[in-house]
């Protein structure tokens, strides 16, 4: 996108970078194309949310636009090393996620960045309740009748995730630790090929975001069989809660945010904050998300950074009580 001058110097007069000198904010940022780092493959939760964030803040925020990247790698933790160690000037940003914020540190013995000193949130941006999705062939409709299949074909079943370590496997190893049954881990490089392999039926079932998996389950090629939140979601009010299913206060919701390289310049991150929070606050992207199986969460940067620790320290306590591990 391409503004005028005069749209320019509008959007420039109300950019609010109060931390820096009037000229400085014109001639520094944003001075070039802003880049949003998805960490994974193209297809996913992540890409899909990064992708819509990005189209509107190219509106509400004049330059040079912005251009999303495609990073996969180590799941996750190659792009947010790189970005954790890009200039802080406000033109790199990354879609950061469950995974490698909070997951990823109690996996890994050598994470290059710390989650907490190495990033600077920016906003919260979506909640994504993972769902139980099977492969239609299986012969269960019910949380119950999936567990009482499971555990009558002990490791005869294979669940796919995005890769080792990532969120889907965690989430759905937990999954198989609460339900007491034994099945197969076979990772994919990405969301998208994992739940492809899953309605090919070379895998039996995954526990992942619902942009991924609801609407294939609308066309019939996946069933799913509850939500991993801890209430129904309106997106989809008729399927139960995993909990209400059969498993007593189980959650795995993934969650979704933006942040940048530590010391990015806070007026920067403000800026950013309000046009995202604003962008959440409208009725139609609020609904865009939705329909993705997304539920929009305006936070700010301060109130980001809480939850990014607070799930670090959650997750751990659940991955060493669960003996997950990063290979296998």
């Amino acid at each position: 996108m391409q503004p005028d001058r005069r749209s320019v110097l509008a959007g420039l007069g109300t950019a609010g970078l109060s931390g820096l000198a009037p000229t400085q904010a014109r001639a520094e940022w944003p001075s070039q194309i802003i880049r949003l780092v998805v960490p994974f493959t193209p297809g996913g939760s992540t890409d899909v949310l990064a992708r819509l964030i990005a189209a509107k803040l190219e509106r509400a925020i004049p330059g040079k636009g912005f251009v999303i990247e495609n990073r996969p790698g180590a799941g996750g933790m190659t792009a947010a090393g790189q970005v954790a160690k890009s200039e802080p000037d406000g033109h790199t940003l990354m879609m950061g996620h469950i995974g490698t914020l909070a997951f990823a540190p109690a996996l890994y013995p050598n994470v290059p960045y710390d989650p907490v000193k190495d990033f600077q949130p920016v906003p919260l941006v979506a909640m994504v309740p993972n769902i139980l999705a099977i492969n239609p062939k299986l012969p269960a409709k019910t949380l119950g009748e999936f567990v009482a299949y499971a555990k009558a074909n002990p490791g005869k079943l294979n669940y796919s995730s995005g890769g080792q370590g990532s969120a889907a496997h965690i989430a759905t190893a937990y999954l198989t630790y609460r339900a007491g049954i034994e099945a197969v881990h076979v990772p994919y490089r990405g969301t998208a090929p994992s739940v492809n392999d899953l309605v090919a039926g070379n895998v039996q079932f995954t526990l992942t975001g619902g942009p991924a998996v609801l609407p294939l389950s609308e066309g019939g090629q996946l069933r799913v069989l509850g939500v991993a939140s801890r209430e129904r979601v309106g997106f989809a009010p008729e399927l139960p809660t995993l909990a209400e299913s059969g498993l007593p206060d189980f959650e795995a919701v993934q969650w979704y945010g933006v942040v940048a390289p530590a010391k990015t310049p806070r007026a920067i991150v403000d800026r950013l904050n309000r046009e995202i929070n604003a962008l959440l606050g409208q009725p139609d992207f609020a609904a865009a998300l939705a329909r993705d199986g997304a539920i929009a969460r305006p936070e700010s940067p301060d109130g980001f950074g809480k939850l990014i620790a607070s799930e670090l320290a959650l997750w751990r306590d659940v991955i060493t009580r669960a003996g997950i591990k990063a290979s296998e």
